[in-house]
């Protein structure tokens, strides 16, 4: 049985005095065509039933009919009545403009992408090599007892709890993060300065936007976090790159005269692992007084620390309020948890809130309440401390094995935390040169080159070793010494 389409009155505009009723009726239903409100495939009303709703005669509607068939905006069916056409006649003579302009719109747009910085290798499901970096051991992450947290959360949510919470974080949560911060980082927080956001790069995104304005100055460490110089460039700063040490960044005032923000990664230098000395913190940080600016503390790994004394974050030493300090669950726990935290100074409390509302309302509030009863029980604590021994192990087989096999080939690193380190190599030997060749025998190594904006005085890798077995080590360093041996040839 053929399915009839329904048929609604059509509102057209009043008829203007003295224009003709065919021109009027064409002029109304060729607007009604072309601005969306007759569909193509639309049924038009019969001609009895328009002159009988707007006091026509009928040879008048088929007039009007007639005409817009005559120009391709409507065609007729014996017994079936009269459609709107599939393809309208202003579609085929604009259809080369449209099509030039779809294209050149289409050019300036992959122009526009390609000039954007690569985004961030996904974390892909693939077996673990060495030496893989910025991963976690996430096999060894107790998932059974967090997935028990989990159920019991869902079994007990409230009303509250399918709500939502404040945008700056679940309160429990952000009293549970400033306990720690305080006790285990020497922050100085409250948990009203918590700022529960999804990962390091969202504060950073959020830093940006607050404290930047197209034309200011921020400085970033060289080498460094590209993720970092991204944001501030996406934001309309300027980026300058200040070269780092052994102590850290070096205070190049001539270079950062006039920054509004300085990035940093004191606790554990990405990507060479130094820690950044007191004498050079309290430096910065009385050079941000001097001049007004703020510093962004990225405080990522610095949880896993496996010689020498603890120094202060930072922010700790801060008597003015100069200092944002941001650290990220997903490193810790497990890569999937999108949870980090934000530490704000008093003044720009109020600030962040409503930038934080004005996005994304608040994180996932599930997550936020699991996690806060794994800190709460302890089982934060004991897993940061397994995981600091399994970490520390993994990073003496990876010590040992370069000191027989790659002598004089590459220099590791001694590093206090973190879940990688550089290994320096020998002069003449080119970092992407053995990336590639690593490659090709299933070992991931990084240069450090790709991540500095001069050249360096000598190239390294950066080596993750807490995602990656001994035996795996092991595999790896003999790899990477063969295709040393033969690269030095």
């Amino acid at each position: 049985m053929t399915k009839r389409t329904a048929v609604l009155d059509l509102v057209l505009p009043p008829r203007a005095p003295r224009t003709p009723a065919s021109r009027w009726l064409y002029d109304a239903l060729r607007a009604e065509i072309l601005e969306g409100r007759l569909r193509p495939g639309a049924r038009l009303p019969a001609t009895r039933d328009l002159a009988t709703q707007y006091g026509l005669s009928r040879g008048t509607i088929v007039t009007a009919f007639e005409l817009l068939a005559a120009e391709g905006y409507v065609e007729g069916s014996t017994g079936s009545g009269t459609f709107v056409n599939r393809v309208l006649p202003d579609e085929l003579l604009e259809a080369g403009h449209q099509s030039a302009t779809r294209k050149t719109s289409a050019t300036k747009m992959k122009r526009r992408i390609a000039d954007l910085p690569a985004p961030f290798p996904p974390f892909a499901p693939r077996p673990i090599r060495a030496f893989r970096t910025d991963t976690s051991a996430v096999d060894l992450f107790p998932m059974p007892l967090w997935a028990q947290l989990t159920a019991r959360r869902q079994r007990r949510a409230s009303a509250n709890m399918l709500l939502g919470c404040d945008a700056m974080g679940y309160r429990p949560l952000r009293d549970a993060v400033a306990d720690y911060l305080t006790t285990s980082r020497g922050v100085r927080c409250t948990a009203d300065q918590i700022a529960i956001v999804s990962s390091a790069q969202e504060a950073l995104d959020l830093v940006a936007r607050l404290v930047l304005q197209r034309g200011d100055r921020a400085c970033i460490e060289d080498p460094g976090y590209p993720g970092a110089s991204y944001v501030f460039e996406a934001a309309g700063a300027k980026v300058s790159a200040i070269p780092v040490d052994d102590e850290g960044l070096q205070l190049r005032r001539a270079q950062m005269r006039g920054a509004r923000l300085v990035y940093v990664t004191p606790a554990h230098q990405f990507p060479i692992g130094a820690t950044m000395s007191l004498p050079r913190r309290l430096a910065l940080l009385e050079w941000a007084r001097e001049n007004g600016a703020l510093i962004f503390e990225d405080d990522y790994d610095s949880e896993y620390r496996y010689s020498g004394r603890p120094i202060p974050a930072l922010q700790g030493l801060d008597q003015h309020g100069l200092v944002l300090f941001s650290g990220t669950f997903s490193k810790v726990l497990f890569p999937s948890l999108r949870l980090a935290y934000l530490v704000v100074p008093p003044d720009l409390i109020a600030a962040f809130d409503n930038a934080i509302a004005l996005t994304k309302r608040h994180a996932a509030l599930l997550e936020q309440a699991v996690l806060t009863d794994f800190i709460a029980e302890g089982h934060f604590g004991r897993h940061l401390r397994r995981m600091r021994q399994v970490y520390g192990e993994r990073l003496s087989v990876l010590i040992e094995q370069a000191r027989k096999r790659l002598d004089g080939l590459v220099e590791i690193s001694a590093i206090e935390a973190g879940l990688q380190t550089v290994g320096w190599l020998a002069p003449g030997i080119d970092g992407e040169a053995v990336a590639s060749a690593a490659a090709s025998r299933n070992v991931e190594v990084t240069p450090l080159s790709r991540y500095s904006r001069r050249p360096l005085q000598r190239d390294g890798l950066q080596l993750g070793f807490a995602a990656v077995d001994a035996d795996e080590i092991k595999r790896g360093v003999r790899e990477l010494a063969t295709l040393l041996e033969s690269l030095r040839r």
